[in-house]
């Protein structure tokens, strides 16, 4: 069976660096696009590359949008740390990006086969849009990891990556392509545990790449237990690579979705129409409701500290 062809906008970041890793494994990853949002677009790049050295992939790495299209960037270094991995030891970089011409990346390299997946802020996609108003209909898909139906975390009400830059994915919602969202109603039913790392089997060999996932987990984990006081970690950004790879696992619904832009207590809240009503046309947005958690578990589980021959 082929491996779906993806394209990855992102902006690593831990669960980033997990999603790409599961991504190389479960597809044919053609390239990567980096965007500002858990740290700088100097650090997401860098990071990129380095991740793609642990895996010993040439993964092309083109350097995109430093800044929302309105405000002032706001990283997430309490998260992520200021370098956006929490300050894990890695080499240098073995290369220099690319690129740094992403959205010309997206705007060129894309078929009607490949899925672009986005789990950062949406700012390259919307400049892309910008551009090229039918580019939705030149692609599979666009998987993005943003918002919720119900309520946010770095807001009461707004989910991280679509706060950070809510004018651009007011764009690509807006739009109304064939879009899949994995927000956080979905995310958060895929969390690992510290007790569940120490209880998996670990066939892999020790190597620099298991210790990087293990000092990933674990700085992400302490930092989310400062914050929430749970020693436990969703998966959000690989759920919008597996709902691509593996689209069984999940249950999506049409819904007409919107940005709110200008709100006090709102601004970044994906507002997601849940209404029922007769001769409504369907929307091209799907919005992720359920996942079989514990499938994706396995998967991830298999592919970080396994034989690697999770399918």
């Amino acid at each position: 069976m082929n491996k779906p062809r993806l394209i990855i906008d992102t902006d690593p970041g831990h669960d980033d660096a997990i999603a790409l890793i599961l991504a190389h494994h479960f597809a044919d990853v053609l390239g990567i696009t980096t965007v500002a949002g858990n740290t700088s677009i100097e650090n997401a790049t860098r990071n990129a590359i380095r991740i793609c050295d642990l895996l010993g992939s040439e993964t092309p790495v083109h350097r995109g949008a430093a800044a929302p299209l309105a405000a002032e960037p706001a990283f997430a270094s309490e998260v992520h740390g200021t370098d956006g991995l929490g300050g894990i030891p890695l080499p240098e970089p073995s290369r220099s990006e690319t690129s740094d011409r992403a959205v010309e990346y997206l705007l060129e390299a894309v078929d009607p086969d490949v899925w672009v997946v986005a789990v950062g802020p949406l700012t390259n996609i919307a400049h892309v849009l910008t551009q090229d108003k039918s580019w939705f209909e030149r692609i599979a898909g666009l998987s993005v990891m943003g918002g919720a139906p119900h309520g946010g975390n770095v807001t009461a009400t707004a989910e991280f990556n679509i706060y950070f830059d809510p004018e651009a994915a007011d764009v690509v919602f807006s739009a109304n392509g064939k879009t899949l969202m994995s927000g956080l109603n979905l995310t958060h039913q895929v969390q690992i545990s510290e007790t569940e790392l120490k209880e998996v089997d670990r066939a892999a060999p020790d190597s620099a790449r298991t210790q990087f996932i293990d000092q990933n987990f674990a700085r992400i984990i302490e930092r989310l237990g400062d914050l929430t006081g749970s020693p436990e970690v969703a998966m959000h950004d690989p759920c919008a690579v597996f709902a691509v790879t593996h689209p069984e696992l999940f249950e999506f619904l049409p819904r007409d979705v919107m940005i709110e832009l200008n709100g006090t207590l709102t601004r970044g809240m994906t507002v997601v129409d849940e209404r029922k009503r007769v001769g409504r046309k369907p929307s091209k947005v799907a919005v992720g409701y359920e996942v079989n958690a514990e499938a994706v578990k396995g998967l991830i589980f298999d592919v970080l500290y396994g034989n690697s021959q999770a399918s």
